[in-house]
């Protein structure tokens, strides 16, 4: 057993019986390509057909200079806000988690989430520098029960994820499975609605929760330390619940309040014009209600959940979209993974803003949704995207 899984893992000596030779364990990272596992090459392409450094589109990155402090409005006072935080330099310790769940043999069952994670890992081995004896890789196609995507096992690896993290170290997480919304109870989401992903055993353990999930991979991480994570799957835009999102443009994006108001103010004057004056008083208490809200769960967001660390989260679609499982080249991918490192190999030197465009260039005319950035704080989006 390696050093990196005594490390994340350390059973009772009788937890797990001895096993057959057909059982014995072999680590999920470092070891060939279990027999279901077919490699896509999403965006491997040589070297000579790279077309440009950088896409000709979007504005020009820049390199970062460390501790930065961008001035933002607050949407509801219009004041001036200045967090503290920090940009990782990513130079320190890199450690990873790519999570990939086919769901077998259930009527939910995807094809293409374990080539994810797999394609991942060579990617950002073979891009940005991650030793594999540093990257944990859990998939259900395994006979090591340490390595299946159980609940306890997703919850365990992203506590060894963050545990130890320092300033100017770049973590990294990748989940490929299925995703869903549930009843919000904390009065943080705008919508109602709370985003969570699905592990293989969720029908008897249980959904994790976006709020769990920034819990344990967000809240402990110090200044200046970045995680990067890919959500590829449905509901996923703010499932890492990071504060600020972006538009296309480069912008953070502000709550649409009134989300949903047009067709109860509708229904306002169709009560009033037919007499009805309780019925549209109703509605319109009830919108009102409804809009201050929206404007409570975004102010408790940002006030609880900005970071003065460096998380960056890409997720496949927005939390009212699902996100496809579909095939590249006779290959079954996720959209949203295959299309990141297609869009990183065909410009390997992007900023965060032409690497969202870029990502969102490669699924039109295939895929309906839409890709999302998000952080824990206010960035500059013009800088150079590393990890």
């Amino acid at each position: 057993m390696s050093d990196r899984w005594e490390e994340f893992y350390q059973p009772p000596e009788d937890e797990y019986p001895e096993r057959s030779d057909e059982f014995k364990y072999n680590p999920p990272t470092g070891a060939p390509p279990p027999s279901r596992y077919q490699p896509t090459a999403a965006g491997y392409v040589p070297q000579a057909q790279y077309q440009n450094e950088e896409p000709p589109y979007g504005y020009q990155y820049h390199q970062g200079d460390g501790q930065q402090d961008p001035s933002y409005q607050q949407a509801q006072s219009g004041q001036q806000q200045q967090p503290y935080f920090e940009y990782s330099q990513c130079n320190g310790r890199k450690k990873a988690l790519l999570i990939g769940i086919n769901y077998y043999e259930t009527d939910y069952q995807l094809k293409g989430c374990i080539n994810d994670a797999r394609n991942v890992e060579k990617f950002i081995c073979e891009r940005f520098g991650y030793n594999p004896s540093d990257v944990i890789v859990l998939t259900d196609d395994t006979n090591d029960e340490r390595a299946e995507p159980t609940r306890e096992n997703i919850i365990r690896a992203m506590n060894w994820l963050v545990d130890g993290a320092q300033k100017n170290d770049s973590l990294f997480l990748h989940y490929s499975g299925h995703g869903t919304q549930v009843a919000d109870v904390d009065g943080d989401e705008s919508d109602g609605d709370d985003e969570a992903i699905c592990p293989v055993d969720f029908d008897e353990a249980g959904l994790i929760i976006d709020d769990e999930i920034h819990e344990i991979c967000v809240k402990p991480l110090p200044p200046g330390c970045r995680l990067t994570a890919i959500f590829d799957s449905c509901h996923s835009g703010t499932v890492l619940d990071l504060p600020y999102v972006y538009s296309t443009e480069g912008k953070i994006k502000e709550p649409d309040l009134f989300a949903g108001a047009q067709q109860a103010l509708k229904t306002a004057g169709m009560d009033f014009m037919s007499g009805n004056t309780a019925g549209m008083m109703s509605t319109l208490m009830g919108t009102a209600k409804s809009v201050y809200g929206r404007k409570e769960a975004e102010e408790r967001t940002r006030l609880s959940k900005t970071s003065p660390a460096d998380v960056i989260q890409w997720a496949g679609c927005t939390d009212a979209q699902t996100s496809a499982d579909t095939q590249e080249a006779g290959k079954s991918t996720g959209a949203m993974s295959y299309c990141f490192i297609a869009a990183l190999t065909k410009y390997p030197r992007q900023s965060y803003q032409q690497l969202l465009l870029t990502v969102r260039e490669e699924m039109r005319g295939k895929f309906t949704q839409k890709p999302q950035l998000s952080s824990c704080h206010p960035i500059d989006t013009d800088l150079e995207f590393v990890a």
